[in-house]
């Protein structure tokens, strides 16, 4: 048998259930991973250990008694961003060093409710703001990928960048993570792992800590579509204390694995050919369009009018939400608050000042100045009418179509410290060139992993669905998986 690290979510859970090892085994075998493979990569900002192994005990009684939820003794990595009580939460950024919830939020409540183990809270650019996992107060994480023939340490992708690194150093089975503008699918795509974001309302947001309130979902990473799809399920319920969540059944995602894709229509949209685009992520596509006609689905081009204008629409309502959401960080009530003010202004000023880092201060001050007066309707209102067209496309889209694929991301992982990008904003924020109109939509998307680059890492292909249908993406996306037969592991040279 592989090491225990190395199993899937799947995998773990069945063995759990066989009683090939306990749930303590299990524990002690991440616990270790994580203590060696932490320095080098910087996945972990908090771990749990002592809450990890009484909570494995735990699960372990039950399992000996034949009792358990579909989560039982899986250890599990938690983003920052997810308030989890009495252990520090910090959305990683300095003005909530030293913010310990007395609450859990409802996904966490979720998973510990079906059995799950708590490693840690995983690294991730602060409030979510960032495609590089560069913007943490806690440092950059690292990449467990290399390109071949360079030691240069690489981006995991943003925001998620802990989740996705976890989960592909096998530091745990599979991690939360969450999406605004492609939070979660990114950096899934960089580092060989499956990452899906689901239809805006399916997970609950209450005791995630905010950043767009409009765009912000929660989802899974995971090495498989299958092992997405269990986290998924646990992780989705309806929340009275949450107004955008949706009061619907979750449907069994796993059930829906493993169908025919005959007679499936699969929408390419011309809009997503873009000027400039590495020829290996053209020719992926291209591969997965293959794969998916080979697996019986009719291809349909489409057209998505109003892509172009998705970054821009996004990069105006993200920060405008951004700048409300966190205006409530004023040194008053919990976080950071200044030692050195002189008075009340003072207070807030310092204490924000002090608190936040260099990107989250550019949103905030971006999100004042489109909904100061004067600026509203020429920026905020005409976002949210261009936002408006963006899911019109989608709907005339899926007129003619089931699915629709795309490429994940518009290159693989690039070197942390990339100076091109550190100078210029926009280069990093054309990272999610592919995946924000489906935040926008409100629509489901997931990244699969499909293929290596030239420099041998990972691609990743997008399947993004109708709303509510997460089960037919999940499908497409197992497709695409047992057609790529994406089986590349990084190099454990942290060892």
């Amino acid at each position: 048998m592989s090491k225990l690290t190395q199993l899937t979510l799947k995998g773990a859970l069945d063995g759990l259930k066989a009683k090939d090892f306990t749930s303590v085994e299990l524990t002690e075998a991440f616990i270790g991973a994580i203590e060696t493979a932490n320095p080098a990569l910087n996945a972990y900002v908090a771990t749990t250990f002592d809450k990890a192994r009484a909570q494995a005990a735990a699960s372990d009684a039950r399992l000996a008694k034949g009792e358990g939820g579909r989560l039982e003794g899986a250890p599990l990595g938690i983003k920052d961003l997810y308030c989890t009580k009495d252990v520090r939460t910090t959305a990683c950024s300095g003005i909530l060093d030293n913010f310990v919830p007395t609450y859990e939020s409802t996904v966490t409540q979720n998973l510990w409710d079906d059995g799950a183990v708590m490693l840690g809270k995983l690294n991730m650019d602060e409030f979510a703001m960032g495609s590089s996992n560069e913007t943490s107060k806690w440092g950059n994480v690292v990449n467990p990928w290399k390109s071949s023939g360079s030691n240069a340490p690489l981006t995991p992708g943003g925001s998620s960048g802990g989740s996705a690194a976890a989960v592909a150093a096998d530091l745990c089975l599979a991690a939360t993570a969450s999406d605004t503008g492609g939070s979660i699918r990114q950096p899934a795509a960089f580092t060989g792992t499956v990452g899906i974001k689901p239809t805006y309302g399916r997970c609950s947001r209450y005791g995630m800590v905010a950043f767009a309130s409009s765009l912000d979902q929660a989802g899974p990473i995971a090495k498989t579509v299958e092992d997405a799809a269990i986290l998924l399920q646990s992780m989705c319920s309806h929340d009275v204390r949450d107004s955008t969540s949706l009061n619907l059944p979750v449907p069994d995602f796993s059930a829906a694995l493993g169908k025919s894709l005959k007679g499936l229509r699969v929408g390419i949209p011309d809009e997503y050919r873009l000027d400039g685009i590495p020829a290996e992520i053209d020719a992926l596509w291209e591969q997965g369009i293959a794969w998916l006609k080979d697996a019986g689905a009719e291809i349909v081009r489409i057209s998505l009018p109003h892509t172009k204008y998705a970054l821009p629409c996004y990069y105006i309502i993200a920060p405008a939400e951004a700048s409300s959401n966190l205006a409530r960080y004023d040194g008053m009530r919990y976080g950071h608050r200044t030692e050195s003010a002189q008075g009340l202004t003072d207070v807030y000023e310092l204490s924000r000042s002090e608190g936040f880092g260099k990107e989250v201060k550019r949103r905030v001050m971006i999100g004042a100045y489109v909904l100061s007066a004067g600026f509203y309707d020429a920026y905020y209102v005409k976002a949210l009418k261009v936002r408006r067209r963006i899911a019109e496309d989608f709907t005339a889209a899926y007129q003619k179509c089931d699915v629709i694929l795309t490429p994940a991301t518009p290159s693989s992982a690039f070197e942390l410290g990339d100076q091109a990008k550190a100078a210029d904003p926009v280069q990093m924020y054309l990272n999610d060139v592919f995946t924000v109109t489906t935040n926008l939509a409100g629509l489901p998307g997931m990244s699969v992993p499909a293929g290596l680059d030239k420099s041998g890492l990972p691609l990743g292909l997008q399947v993004i669905g109708k709303a509510l249908d997460e089960a037919t993406v999940l499908n497409v996306g197992q497709a695409i998986e047992r057609a790529a037969a994406f089986s590349a592991r990084p190099a454990q040279w942290w060892a």
